[in-house]
């Protein structure tokens, strides 16, 4: 019996160590990139996201108020994770790029992968899904980082991209960054 016991446990072992091993990191930032500003007024910075941004309420993007955009940024681009996944470490949740150049990307962001309500930007897969997917975790509390891409160009990618193949077209292309970090469901 014992030995049975001490294989499973091995097993687990090597599946825990595969799983971590396996983890994605966050977006590493480069230092060089120009200072964004990103606020999100429904939460703030590390304030706890309304239910209502979430997939167990109206799933819905919130807005984003940004300033200080450079003269130079053509288009913006927007990613969603959550940073707390316990067996991915960073799980995307949403990916959309050539938005327009604007003050306040508005809430509810219209599902599917192109969007004629902000000038044709593009919403990858993130989450399986051409859309915003809210913050939904199995069990706990979780963190969601939104980060904000200021470009220089508009990109040209399949709206079957996923945030890695947008991650590599942004690569050079990049003006200015900025995130918010919020918590679901936090207390």
């Amino acid at each position: 019996m014992a030995k049975i016991l001490g294989a499973i446990l091995a097993v687990i072992l090597v599946a825990v160590l595969l799983i971590k091993l396996k983890q994605k990191p966050d977006i590493v930032v480069d230092k060089n990139y120009q200072p964004l500003s990103v606020t999100i007024p429904a939460f703030g910075s590390d304030g706890k996201i309304p239910e209502r941004y979430s997939g167990n309420g109206e799933d819905i993007s919130p807005a984003m108020q940004l300033s200080d955009l450079d003269s130079d940024v053509v288009s913006l681009a927007v990613i969603m994770d959550d940073i707390d996944h316990p067996l991915m470490g960073v799980y995307n949740h949403w990916v959309i790029w050539n938005l327009p150049v604007q003050q306040v990307i508005s809430e509810a962001i219209p599902h599917g992968p192109s969007v004629p309500e902000l000038s044709g930007a593009s919403q990858g897969v993130g989450y399986g899904k051409h859309r915003y997917r809210g913050p939904k975790p199995p069990f706990g509390s979780h963190r969601y980082k939104y980060h904000v891409f200021a470009l220089n160009k508009k990109l040209t990618l399949e709206t079957t991209s996923k945030k890695e193949e947008l991650l590599a077209a942004m690569e050079g292309h990049i003006v200015q960054y900025g995130s918010v970090i919020g918590e679901y469901p936090g207390d």
